[in-house]
């Protein structure tokens, strides 16, 4: 099956290595039931032109993947998802995703912008909830 489900993007100022964030693009992408057992991954020459990265970087993330069991390569057609990270909280997802939406919105109509947001984010998600002012 060649489904091509995942499209990666770097961040430079991240303070993560680049086959890192390809790492945690997939697991994000599994955890989500984005990617499912037997959907393609880019291949590594579609990844390189995509993000203009090293081919080893790309080979380096998909190496680590097939390591802790999450994909397959399969010389001369590709690497496979060979297993998922999606559990039963799978179908919550579209529901939470238009909620969340809608507080993006308000965010902005409140006047914060992305790193505003992402900064309330964390510290609200890194912080228990008698600790948030």
């Amino acid at each position: 099956m060649d489904c091509r489900l995942i499209e990666f993007h770097l961040d430079g100022r991240s303070g993560v290595a680049p086959y890192m964030q390809l790492i945690q693009q997939v697991r994000r992408a599994l955890r989500l039931g984005l990617l499912t057992e037997g959907d393609q991954l880019p291949t590594v020459k579609e990844v390189v032109a995509k993000v203009a990265i090293n081919p080893n970087t790309v080979l380096k993330a998909y190496r680590e993947l097939e390591l802790e069991g999450l994909v397959a390569a399969r010389p001369g057609v590709g690497t496979f998802v060979t297993r998922t990270l999606a559990d039963a909280s799978v179908a919550a997802h579209g529901r939470l995703r238009k909620e969340l939406r809608a507080w993006l919105d308000k965010a902005r109509a409140a006047g914060l912008d992305d790193p505003s947001i992402e900064a309330l984010f964390v510290t609200t998600f890194s912080k228990p909830a008698e600790e948030t002012p």
